[in-house]
């Protein structure tokens, strides 16, 4: 159930989505694109930060930190056409972005689970990816791997949220974190791969549900 301050906030937040996948689909609404795309994490970011008062110093610093990143990776996407380095400088501000949301999550983590059979089933996913994406990546082929590594590693924290936390808690960080990996998948084989059919409209949409997911499930932790 959520308070009138996280549905109000939710609304917002949809509605922003929304135009964010209307001006990034539609060509005559393009330059509106480089508002929205980045007002998206603004609004968490804010959100976060007046939300987060019953939260550690510790978590509030590191979660503002990683939305942070995640912001600048954003902005440094949108130049990706003008200089390829715009990706790799992307790359590198969601990489730090997710080493700080792995601290975040390996502080409440449970020592009693058991994460096998997830550190299997993402090993397989990372291995068939990377082998699919391998022979176009050129020079980010090192970067790249890094990068998957550290959001398998990401998703392997928040799940060992769980019976740490509050189990809505544990739900919405996990579910955030899947998204990431679902939004950064559809993004690689776009770029890498092959073209895929309204990609601007998947990576945004679960790129977006990944981090309030992420951000709700934090503030529900306390």
């Amino acid at each position: 159930m959520l308070t009138k301050t996280e549905t109000q906030f939710t609304i917002l937040f949809m509605l922003l989505l929304l135009a964010e996948l209307i001006c990034a689909s539609v060509e005559s609404l393009a330059t509106w694109h480089y508002f929205t795309k980045p007002s998206l994490l603004t609004a968490l970011i804010i959100y976060f930060n007046f939300q987060s008062k019953e939260l550690t110093s510790k978590t509030k610093v590191m979660t503002l930190t990683a939305l942070v990143f995640s912001l600048m990776g954003d902005v440094l996407l949108m130049f990706v056409d003008q200089s390829p380095n715009f990706f790799m400088f992307g790359l590198v501000s969601f990489f730090l972005a997710h080493v700080f949301y792995i601290v975040i999550f390996w502080r409440h983590r449970n020592t009693k689970i058991n994460s096998i059979g997830l550190i299997s089933i993402l090993g397989i996913y990372a291995i068939g990816l990377f082998y699919i994406l391998r022979n176009s990546l050129g020079d980010l082929l090192v970067p790249v791997l890094f990068y998957i590594i550290i959001i398998l590693i990401m998703v392997i924290t928040a799940f060992l949220r769980q019976g740490k936390v509050s189990k809505i808690s544990f739900i919405l960080v996990f579910l955030g974190a899947i998204l990431f990996v679902i939004s950064d998948s559809i993004l690689a084989l776009n770029k890498f791969y092959i073209p895929l059919r309204f990609s601007s409209i998947s990576i945004m949409l679960t790129y977006a549900l990944a981090q309030y997911f992420i951000v709700m499930g934090l503030l529900k932790q306390r």
